[in-house]
């Protein structure tokens, strides 16, 4: 039986190629996982079994006729449930969304196709990604604890091993929040720099795609497929000339690390400074140049992050809350009911502030090349834990202590990765994000893999 939990994209589509491996029993491996967990996790809104098993068929077919496509072929992927498949529902896990069938792809799901990726099936959003727990879901690693959000049943998904990778989302945290909590990589690129075109938004300005894997040198193996200018999304970039799935040139003598000083170790749980204080160490001692320095501005990240999704969130969803206002979870509507009431002062200051933010950020880049920090402050709360109770005695709630870190990465639309460096006293996977300049995602995704690979060498 196939080990889906420890098999990688890379590993599995090498043995693909090499016809050594059947997308057909990948497929079917994948299955039997979904089968057993999800009566437990509940990571899945639907699952196209037969569907997957046709386009496996069809993919073996192809790789016989050595029409190989690249390393997605066979490939058994998950989309959260705001990327629309013509046909399909997309509900963004909401009752607001009941009946809605969407009309063509998003170019997320055409590009997958077009890599020969196989289509398993919709994952669990914390409605329409505005909240970060996805409360339907649970963690596949302590299912007394949530999962994160809003990409929770992409991060739950792959965690178990449904399937060796999904597709998630990000406006403040969404692919990396859950991605932490569950142990898995989560990548959210430039932004644009993966086009947003077909996925239901929660706020334009701010919105990410990006892939949430097992391993970094698969997010890389992703984004190759997904990057590339879409003149249907006004927010597209075209992509730099580069190959994010090469790691060959694992060299990072002479990078300049940068470790926050404030702001990104303010309220942080002891066990996860200590990760990033270790990872630190180990890029030292590969050559890397660590140096300290404080964040620009830190007092107005979080406002600036509230007063605009909240502002474009409302924009968006003002005509279905008049109308529908009932169908909204309790959260959620809240959130979008105060945004009714938000002048458009306050947004227009939110994106003034916002846009000295980003300048003052870009400046910090000429001094270091990544920036190294938590990417969440604890590990997985509890389903139903309200607040943290920091060492100082104060407390504060589930959301803001999620967001606070991963949202200046928004703010600014620079790369951010997760990836799983240390587990705490109860055993529960610290996430550390690593953050790059604009455009500059394939240096970010390959520090990521060095410190991966440096992990996994020290702990044999």
């Amino acid at each position: 039986m196939i080990d889906l939990k420890n098999l990688t994209i890379s590993q599995a589509s090498q043995a693909i190629a090499a016809q050594t491996l059947s997308p057909v029993e990948l497929v079917d491996a994948a299955l039997a996982n979904i089968k057993i967990a999800e009566p437990e996790i509940n990571a899945f809104v639907s699952v196209w079994a037969e569907e997957a098993r046709e386009q496996a068929k069809q993919a073996e077919r192809e790789i016989s006729q050595r029409k190989y496509r690249g390393p997605l072929h066979g490939i058994p992927l998950a989309l959260k449930d705001l990327f629309d498949v013509a046909g399909k529902p997309t509900t963004a896990s909401s009752k607001v969304r009941a009946g809605h069938i969407a009309q063509s792809n998003s170019a997320v799901t055409d590009a997958l196709h077009r890599a020969g990726a196989i289509l398993l099936g919709k994952t669990h959003t914390h409605e329409f990604a505005f909240g970060v727990t996805t409360p339907q879901t649970r963690n596949p690693l302590d299912t007394r604890r949530i999962v994160g959000g809003s990409s929770g049943g992409s991060a739950a998904a792959v965690a178990y091993g449904g399937v060796l990778a999904a597709m998630g989302t990000d406006t403040g945290g969404s692919i990396r929040i859950p991605a932490a909590l569950c142990g898995i990589v989560g990548f959210k690129p430039t932004y644009g720099l993966v086009s947003c075109y077909g996925v239901t938004p929660l706020a334009w300005s701010l919105d990410h795609a990006g892939p949430m894997t097992r391993t970094v040198e698969d997010a890389g193996l992703i984004l190759q497929a997904l990057m590339g200018f879409d003149e249907r999304d006004p927010a597209s970039r075209q992509a730099p000339n580069t190959n994010y799935a090469d790691f060959s040139k694992q060299e990072i003598k002479g990078l300049r690390v940068g470790i926050p000083q404030n702001y990104y170790f303010d309220q942080v749980a002891e066990s996860v400074k200590a990760a990033v204080k270790q990872t630190a160490e180990r890029l030292k001692q590969q050559g890397a140049e660590v140096t300290t320095f404080n964040i620009p501005l830190a007092d107005y990240l979080m406002p600036t992050q509230w007063g605009i999704t909240v502002a474009e969130a409302a924009s968006i969803h003002s005509r279905t809350l008049r109308k529908s206002a009932s169908l909204y979870g309790d959260d959620v509507r809240t959130f979008l009911e105060a945004g009714q009431l938000l002048p458009a002062g306050d947004y227009l200051k939110a994106q003034r502030a916002r846009r000295i933010i980003c300048q003052q950020w870009n400046t910090l880049f000429n001094d270091i090349d990544i920036l190294l920090t938590p990417t969440v402050p604890e590990t997985a709360a509890l389903v139903g834990q309200e607040s943290f109770t920091w060492s100082d005695n104060s407390q504060e709630t589930i959301i803001n202590a999620y967001l606070r870190l991963c949202t200046p990465a928004n703010i600014t639309g620079l790369p951010a990765l997760t990836l799983p460096v240390a587990k705490d006293k109860q055993g529960l996977p610290i996430g550390i994000q690593v953050i790059g300049r604009a455009m500059d995602d394939a240096t970010v995704l390959r520090v990521g893999h060095a410190i991966e690979v440096a992990g996994k060498t020290e702990s044999v």
